[in-house]
């Protein structure tokens, strides 16, 4: 009876702790979307605030006014983030398989090739030369997915590491005596029971595409292939100068924009499609992480 009282009143902390740190941990968010929706003047006088003095939808009505460049933009993003993922998962999880298997031969050279690309890597300036030169990947939308993001050595290895510990040896065994081939059994057993691990670097991999700059920043130079987070920094860059008085020979340079307001706004359409779709990858999320982490 003990016991079951104890648990009982466990469970009721655990609840109520939980709940006070997802509280915590959302109160930011809600500040950002109420500061996008508070007025410029009473920003800039009073600071963020839960309770704005005046509320406004103007910075939304900037943004409502760019709509066809911020679709155009997230359908770049969303186009590289669906590509780029995919490529990734596919690349990964094939990378991983031989690298788990015990009766490899190359097995710890190749981990050990995966490995190195964790610790060096050649720096920005040659980076930017080998694709520019070499792959000829500058203002093409390959550029925007192949550096950086297609496949990364942490990821490999928590692939791996679940290979190791979620998939026995005795289905693999059993399934080559049917005499399956490396192949069948990868795509037929091994990715089956890997949903978990999938969904896990899945959600990474997308969270690198969507969140994404850096790549614009260094390869695209038309605005065409801007994606949603290049072309966010692009429009408030333009409001900044607008509002700034080096605008001024123009007769902009008092113009009423939410400059800071704007900011938020941005803020908001950039997570909100992650915000939606996390939820329903969350079990899995949880549960690759925590099996794939453990060391094989």
């Amino acid at each position: 009876m003990f016991k079951q009282t104890d648990e009982k009143r466990f469970r009721i902390f655990s609840t109520v702790f939980l709940c006070l740190l997802t509280i915590i941990a959302l109160l930011p968010i809600i500040l950002i979307v109420i500061a996008s929706f508070t007025d410029e003047k009473s920003l800039l006088s009073y600071g963020y605030s839960y309770f704005p003095k005046a509320w406004s939808f103007n910075a939304y009505i900037y943004l409502i006014n760019q709509s066809k460049l911020i679709l155009r933009a997230y359908g770049v993003t969303v186009f590289v983030t669906a590509v780029g993922t995919v490529t990734s998962v596919l690349v990964t999880t094939m990378l991983a398989y031989p690298m788990s298997r015990k009766n490899f031969k190359y097995r710890n050279l190749l981990s050990f090739f995966v490995f190195f690309t964790m610790l060096f890597n050649g720096g920005i300036v040659s980076s930017y030369m080998m694709w520019t030169n070499i792959f000829k990947i500058k203002n093409t939308i390959w550029a925007l997915i192949i550096p950086n993001y297609l496949v990364t050595g942490f990821n490999v290895f928590l692939v791996r590491n679940y290979y190791s510990n979620n998939v026995p040896d005795a289905i693999i065994e059993s399934a080559q005596i049917d005499g399956a081939t490396e192949m069948r059994i990868f795509w037929k057993i091994i990715i089956p029971l890997s949903v978990p691990t999938i969904a896990t670097i899945s959600l990474f991999t997308a969270l690198c595409y969507w969140n994404d700059w850096l790549n614009g920043l260094y390869y695209i130079t038309k605005s065409e292939l801007f994606g949603i987070q290049n072309l966010l920094i692009k429009i408030m860059n333009n409001v900044q100068f607008l509002k700034s008085g080096s605008s001024n020979y123009l007769g902009v340079g008092n113009m009423n924009l939410p400059g800071t307001s704007v900011r938020m706004a941005m803020a908001v359409i950039g997570i909100l499609p992650i915000v939606i779709i996390y939820p329903f990858v969350q079990k899995y999320f949880i549960k690759g992480v925590i099996v794939g982490a453990v060391k094989g």
